[in-house]
């Protein structure tokens, strides 16, 4: 069983710096541990002159125990996609990765299409200046839809296990027309592809974790971390139809385990997080984030509204 002590909401979007620039939200928060500071990258929302939103990564740093943040970034991370490139109109999440002393980060890039919303596909970027902002190779993606993965490539998470580069992340499976929603609603699964150098990637072509819902279930923002000789993978799972709004269909974290990356075993009964009752988190838990600090493990996620408030963390017991 693993047991999360929850330190609460350690970030409020309403009360930040940011609320002077953008307009909301603090998606996907992703750590990296420095050695006197954690700084913890997340996506925001701005509008465009037409009124439709844009995803932009910002960073806020903490001291090592998470009582105070220290800085902030004042300028842009990263820049968004050209005209017509996946990342045109937002990069939501941002997965940071510091292995041998380089800093990389991956990105999902969307961009808005006619028939459904939104397509994505995964990026590279990199940082010379420790981390504040990142730079691309190119304007396209390395890693996007294929035969067997036809759309909606996203949400990666990369590390490095045995010299070799994995990444979890999650591709669209179909689109869904209901009464309930207006717009085609799209499903996704979790699947991962292995490198050796962190850019040319082999695909799996399948997914990794079970259905616990249905078919339909959406699997999203998968975060693995290695504890003793096990693999602990952390995601958030709903249902296609009617989540926004509805609390039981909503977001929640899921938890699977495997000895050797590629099978997983599917327990959500044993790691849970109790909602708040009437607080940021009560509604809705998603995009979580696992990181080691000071010889503790911790869990970043968003709460409500998918994180329209911020985002919390959690320690392990």
């Amino acid at each position: 069983m693993i047991k999360w002590k929850k330190i609460g909401q350690i970030f409020n979007f309403d009360k930040s710096p940011f609320k002077e620039r953008f307009v909301s939200h603090a998606q996907s928060p992703q750590a990296i541990v420095f050695k006197n500071f954690v700084r913890i990258y997340f996506s925001t929302r701005k509008k465009d002159i037409n009124g439709k939103f844009l995803s932009y990564v910002q960073y806020v740093d903490f001291n090592k125990n998470f009582s105070k943040i220290i800085n902030y970034s004042k300028n842009e991370v990263v820049k968004l996609g050209k005209l017509g490139c996946f990342d045109e109109h937002g990069i939501f999440p941002f997965s940071p990765l510091l292995y041998k002393n380089k800093f990389f980060a991956y990105t999902n890039g969307w961009t808005r299409r006619t028939s459904v919303d939104i397509d994505s596909s995964i990026g590279f970027t990199f940082s010379k200046d420790n981390g504040n902002t990142f730079k691309k190779n190119g304007d396209g993606p390395i890693l996007t839809a294929s035969l067997f993965e036809p759309f909606l490539i996203g949400d990666p998470f990369v590390r490095v296990f045995d010299n070799k580069y994995y990444m979890f992340y999650i591709f669209g499976d179909r689109w869904l027309q209901s009464k309930e929603s207006q717009i085609p609603e799209r499903v996704y699964k979790i699947g991962y592809a292995i490198s050796n150098d962190g850019i040319n990637w082999q695909k799996m072509n399948r997914k990794i974790i079970n259905d616990k819902l249905n078919k339909d279930e959406c699997q999203a923002l998968p975060t693995v971390i290695k504890i003793k000789n096990l693999y602990h993978m952390f995601f958030c799972y709903r249902e296609a139809i009617d989540f926004r709004k509805n609390r039981k269909n909503g977001y929640k974290i899921g938890y699977a385990y495997s000895n050797n990356l590629k099978e997983w075993i599917r327990d959500d009964n044993a790691c849970k997080i109790k909602a708040s009752n009437n607080d940021w988190d009560s509604d809705m838990q998603c995009y979580p984030n696992v990181f080691k600090c000071n010889n503790q493990i911790y869990l970043l996620y968003n709460g409500n509204e998918f994180g329209k408030n911020g985002f919390g963390l959690a320690v392990l017991e």
